[in-house]
């Protein structure tokens, strides 16, 4: 009996032995959860890192390299030696043509907004309902976006010259008495910029619009209907309300673009006719006051101007308009 009881003594040392050998063995809950962290850290940065070191080469060292260029008289050529300090933002500031450009871009912001806000919500609206050829329809919308816009250029260019198709077109239809010098009038170049604007851009906003639409569920729709509600009343207080995230989204994508224009004005103006047509931009300032004129330093003080002007409407546009947005989205995220 004894020797049974030494034996069952010996065999529970030897369990319990190889159970603390066991525990031992397998890593505690914090560390499998900090080896987890480990991991997940080193997949973020393996994924992450080429896009971050695309972007730091591309984006935030062209800023500082302008940032320092710009405290410079600086001709492109040879190292940056003769040190003006912010000489260079003075004289920027101070100039009326910059004052022109800097009012021009933000009436083409504001016009953007008003011209292609209201025609690409519309469009949408009728796109979303089932009509033939409703496919067809958003591709040939769609298409005037993805052409380049050098193409754009030349051939709006061509087609509004005094003697281009569009007064050739008028003249044959009886409608000669409307013909005009589209692009060097000064009185109608600014709004002639603004059609083929809106033309190139619209089928983007129309996209988004779309996408926004189809988020919102049809049972919204049918329940108004079903209380009487109209179709005007439908979409008054259901529609936009509920489209509202796309269109600020839209707007913010909008006004950047818009502070950034400089492409199709270039093409269709050239940096010179451009200051006379009233349709010239800070891009465009910054073109023919650097790189033309040999004047580099400048040429980058205007560029960072134009990226703290860009950067501040950004941040007040976010804090004022998109806050609630993020904040939504930060909550559901959260949740």
């Amino acid at each position: 009996m004894s020797e049974t009881l030494g034996t069952d003594t010996a065999t529970d040392r030897q369990s319990q032995g190889a159970a603390r050998a066991g525990d031992a063995a397998t890593p505690s809950p914090p560390a499998v959860r900090r080896r987890g962290r480990g991991r997940m850290r080193l997949e973020i940065a393996a994924l992450s890192g080429p896009a971050i070191i695309v972007f730091v080469a591309f984006v935030i060292f062209p800023v500082v390299l302008a940032a320092y260029y710009g405290f410079y008289k600086w001709d492109g050529y040879g190292p940056a030696t003769d040190w003006v300090g912010l000489n260079n933002y003075r004289l920027i500031l101070t100039d009326p043509a910059f004052q022109d450009v800097l009012w021009h871009s933000f009436l083409i912001l504001v016009l953007s907004l008003v011209i292609q806000g209201p025609v690409a919500i519309g469009l949408a609206i009728l796109l979303n309902q089932r009509i033939r050829g409703r496919s067809l329809i958003r591709v040939l919308i769609f298409v005037p976006y993805i052409i380049s816009e050098v193409i754009v250029g030349t051939g709006w260019s061509l087609m509004l010259q005094s003697s281009g198709a569009m007064n050739d077109l008028l003249k044959h239809i009886g409608l000669g008495s409307l013909q005009h010098d589209w692009i060097a009038d000064p009185h109608l170049a600014l709004w002639t910029l603004m059609a083929i604007i809106s033309w190139k851009y619209i089928g983007f906003a129309v996209i988004l619009m779309l996408a926004g639409l189809q988020s919102i569920p049809d049972e919204l729709f049918e329940a108004a209907a079903i209380d009487g509600a109209s179709y005007w009343q439908i979409q008054r207080r259901i529609t936009l309300p509920l489209l509202g995230p796309t269109i600020r989204i839209w707007a913010f994508l909008s006004i950047i673009g818009s502070l950034q224009l400089f492409d199709l004005v270039y093409i269709i103006w050239g940096q010179y006719v451009a200051g006379t047509a009233g349709t010239s931009t800070m891009a465009i300032y910054m073109v023919a006051q650097g790189r033309s004129a040999g004047s580099y330093g400048y040429g980058s003080a205007v560029a960072v101007l134009m990226f703290l002007i860009s950067l501040t409407v950004a941040l007040i546009y976010q804090r004022l308009v998109l806050r609630r947005d993020l904040r939504g989205a930060i909550t559901e995220g959260a949740s």
